[in-house]
Order: structure tokens, then sequence, then C-alpha cells
């Protein structure tokens, strides 16, 4: 085969010109705007860039990946809702907590458990079934009595198992009793049974537990709840947990939590800031604290508070979900997108 002769090689001037020519002369291409990054790819559950809290430090705690807000996202994103989509991972790229569920808790915090392991991550979560449960109100439950609660938390406990693990117990418990709400008969089986939540859920090496105080805005004296505390477990409990559900400014919440405190021997406490970056709405609290219209998200979660008292800022009540069917939401802790978009654009530094 006689050899192949070279080609000739064009001057480089010629071949830039010939690109350039060629660029311009290639249509437009149009594409669907980039929804933006989610987070590093740091693994299932691992804490996003931008969950920073007061203080600067990114959170320790486990970021849920298939949870409501996350999904949501992904649907919007789905069908070109890419504006809402990026509003909303102001709530699906932070840690909320994971509330066990009636009957059985177990499965649902053994999933989360192995993912939060995996990640390195804690698991924070809401113990929220005692008997006679938010006295009749929204949500109405509990366990049916006091042998199927001791179940019930022995089940969430083993779920839990030596994961480090944030447990708020039973909110809003300690503060019924002390309104008046617990009817007389009983009060001394509520305590009771918090104080044996409190020793099954510290017989866990890596589980830190904190007895649920109400907020500033409910029980307007502390001093109220020092003994109902002592009483249902808080010398063998981590500390105390305030806010939770509830919309009452941190500056409020540290200054009343630093009172309970001295009350209790210093004992430290978390605060939920999961919806109370504009405070509470004016007027009746009950009518106030059931979807108030107007709300956005307060500090992000992180166990870096810059208070030696506080313990860790927390979203317990999971941002967009309902408190009831008052002003057109759906049923209690039922997943509501337009209220949860809401608290996500009307938050100054969301996305």
């Amino acid at each position: 085969m006689p050899p192949v002769a070279p080609r000739p090689r064009r001057p480089r001037s010629a071949a830039v010109l010939g690109l350039l020519l060629l660029l311009a002369a290639a249509p437009a291409c149009s594409t669907a705007p980039e929804p933006g990054p989610r987070g590093p790819a740091a693994g299932p559950g691992a804490a996003p860039a931008g969950t920073e809290g007061a203080a600067g430090g990114e959170s320790s705690f486990w970021v849920d990946p298939d949870s409501e807000a996350a999904r949501q996202v992904t649907a919007w994103e789905a069908t070109g809702r890419y504006a809402d989509a990026q509003a909303l991972r102001r709530i699906a790229d932070r840690p909320v907590a994971l509330w066990g569920r009636p009957g059985d808790p177990g499965p649902a915090i053994r999933r989360a458990r192995a993912a939060a392991r995996a990640s390195g991550r804690t698991l924070v979560l809401a113990a929220h079934n005692i008997p006679h449960r938010d006295c009749g109100q929204l949500p109405a439950g509990g366990a049916a009595d006091a042998r199927a609660y001791r179940g019930w938390i022995g089940a969430f406990a083993d779920a839990v198992g030596d994961a480090r693990a944030l447990v708020v117990l039973e909110p809003h418990a300690v503060a019924h009793v002390v309104d008046g709400c617990v009817r007389a008969e009983h009060r001394a089986e509520r305590f009771r049974l918090l104080s044996e939540a409190v020793d099954r859920l510290k017989k866990n090496r890596n589980t830190k537990v904190y007895l649920d105080a109400g907020d500033p805005g409910w029980i307007r004296d502390p001093a109220d709840l020092a003994g109902p505390l002592r009483e249902a477990g808080l010398d063998r409990a981590d500390g105390f947990a305030l806010n939770v559900s509830g919309f009452q400014p941190d500056a409020a919440v540290r200054a009343y939590g630093a009172e309970l405190s001295r009350a209790v021997g210093g004992r430290h406490f978390v605060v939920d800031t999961g919806r109370n970056g504009a405070g509470p709405l004016a007027g009746d609290r009950e009518r106030a604290s059931c979807n108030p219209p107007g709300r956005t998200l307060g500090t992000p979660p992180t166990d870096r508070t810059g208070d030696p008292l506080v313990d860790a800022y927390l979203w317990v009540k999971r941002p967009g979900e309902s408190d009831g069917t008052c002003r057109g939401g759906p049923a209690a802790g039922t997943w509501w997108p337009e209220q949860a978009l809401g608290l996500a654009r009307r938050t100054q530094d969301a996305p």
C-alpha cells in the first residue's frame, strides 16, 4: 500500500476563524432552568450546606432525605415549579424531628436510626403518645391506658437503641397539668408515666431526653412548672424543652428558659424554632396558635447556640404540617404544601 500523503496544514488563523463561524451559525438551545443543588453529595441524611444556626455552627442533626418537604421539592421540580422548589428547600434541607407513630413506633425509628448512623448524625425524635393526650383537643389521641403507654415507650426506646438521639418527651404533657387541663384523677398517673419514660429512654447510653415545658405565652410564671417537672423526672433527664409547636420569639424563650432553669437547679433546655421567626399572632392564644397566617421559619436547627443554657435549637413541630382544620387547613399533622411554601417564602434568608 502506497504511503498516504500528509494533509496540508491549514493556517491557525483560518482554523480559528472557521470555528468562530461554525459557533455563530449553530442554533441556540433552550433548556429548563437548573433547579440548583440540594446540598453536598455526602451520603443520605448528611446535613447540607446552609444549616447554620444562630452561632454560625453547622447542625449535627440528621436530615431526612425522604421527608414530605423533600418529596414536594422533587414533585415541583418535575412539573417546572423551580422557584417554589428552591424556596421549599429552606425546609427540606434541614433536620426536623421524627414523631413516634401510634401503634408501633419501631419500624420508622429503626429506618431513621440506620440512616442517621450511616451519616454520623444525631437523630431528633418526639415521643407524643401519653394517655389523655392534649385533653381531647386536636390532635387528640394517645395510648389507651398506662399499660399500653409503657409498651409503646418501650418499643420507642428499643428502636432507638444505642444510636445518638435527642428525644423531646411528650409535648404539652406537663403544661397541661399546670394549666388545669388534665383531670385531677389522671395527674398522678401522668407524672408516674413521664418519670418511667425518662428512666426507660435514659437506659440507652446515647439518648438525651428533654421533658417538654410549654412556652412563655402559655404558663406565664415559669416557677409554676418547677415542681411538676421534677415530679415528671426532670432530675434524671438532660433538661427541658420549650416552645414546641409554638411561635414565641427566641429572645423571650431564652429569658423564660433561664428563669425556669434557675428554679430547677440550672438544668439546660432546647427550643423549637421551626415557625417562630415572626413571633406569635396577636389575639386569643388558642386561635392564634392554629395555622396562624403570616408566620415565618425561625432559627435553623443547630447544637451550637452561643448560649450556655441552650443545648440546641430544633425544628420539633415539622414546618408545613397543619395544626388542624382551622383557617382552611387539613387535619392536624397533615402535610400542607401551601403553608410550607408560605413559611419558606416569607423567611428573609430563604433561597
